[in-house]
């Protein structure tokens, strides 16, 4: 059952750490097994699905919804737990099952001729759920993410301990350090405003709240099943075109995930982001427009009609 909302809410309210001078976008609302999935479709043309990590949400993507709208119909939806989205009964908030959301959104509103971005944990998320599904994607955006296991690599492996430990558990808990600190440091080009960090630290403002956070970063190591999944489909996916965007000062994933990458995919382009940390959307918006809008303007026609499904889309 699709639902449609107006505006920045949540059960009829607008909530005053979504403001719409930063976020001008209606929110939509898509119910998922129980859960209620919160998104963003904005703009005219081929489908791009704009896919979050951790501990963020599709705010994430506001500069690139704005600057690509007249060439993409975006959508960029929240996982259970983050954002404006909500979970069911028993949700667990692994990464195989945001997969699941997605993969469900994605026939829901009937994608085809889709380019998937993923970031962070939305890599190895868009591409499992593409390689599920690869006659309905177009081409792949991957931008400082991941999609096999990383447990042979030490700096991530010691991440998930630590965060996902019970070190981390008392920090997410307790202070909200992923987003407070976390946040803060994955970005290197600039200072993040005091609305823009109030509108991530929102959907994690209770204690409780904050357990999606801490599951992510569990599942580096847990989750090898999953991503061992995803990484058995790239061959699935080898002969789409393929993006690569990659700030060059991330601490957690850096030129060996890059170069991983490059080989996975002959058809790709390297773009780097001098100076950009792991948070690339905020670190350089307008680099990233300027190339997804330069790159795209070579691939083949889409497969779909230039509404890009809109008969799909809820009014």
């Amino acid at each position: 059952m699709i639902a449609a909302g107006e505006g920045n809410l949540q059960a009829g309210r607008r909530l005053p750490w979504v403001p719409a001078r930063l976020f001008p976008f209606r929110s939509r609302f898509l119910d998922v097994a129980g859960c209620r999935v919160h998104y963003v479709d904005e703009g005219q043309g081929p489908p791009l699905l704009l896919l979050h990590g951790n501990p963020t949400w599709s705010f994430l993507y506001r500069h690139l919804i704005a600057g690509l709208a007249d060439r993409f119909r975006c959508l960029a939806l929240d996982y259970p737990g983050f954002g404006l989205s909500t979970a069911s009964a028993g949700y667990d908030y692994t990464p195989a099952a945001h997969a699941g959301v997605v993969e469900a959104f994605l026939l829901a509103l009937d994608l085809t001729g889709v380019t998937v971005m993923g970031q962070d944990w939305g890599g190895p998320i868009g591409l499992g759920v593409a390689a599920r599904h690869p006659a309905r994607f177009r081409a792949l955006i991957a931008g400082n993410t991941f999609a096999w296991p990383v447990g042979d690599v030490p700096r991530l492996a010691l991440l998930s301990r630590f965060i996902g430990g019970p070190p981390g558990g008392v920090l997410i808990r307790r202070f909200n350090a992923f987003v407070n600190v976390g946040l803060p440091l994955g970005v290197r080009r600039r200072q993040l405003a005091p609305a823009v960090m109030a509108a991530y630290r929102g959907p994690f403002a209770r204690p409780a709240s904050r357990a999606p956070i801490r599951v992510f970063a569990r599942e580096l190591l847990t989750g090898r099943d999953f991503l061992a999944a995803v990484e058995a489909g790239l061959p699935r996916l080898a002969g789409l075109p393929a993006l690569l965007v990659w700030g060059d000062r991330d601490p957690a994933f850096r030129a060996p995930e890059r170069r991983r990458f490059e080989r996975a995919f002959p058809r790709h382009r390297t773009v780097i982001l001098r100076g950009a940390g792991h948070f690339i959307q905020e670190d350089a918006p307008g680099d990233l427009v300027a190339a997804i809008g330069a790159w795209s303007g070579e691939l083949p026609p889409s497969p779909v009609s230039p509404g890009g499904n809109r008969a799909a889309r809820p009014d």
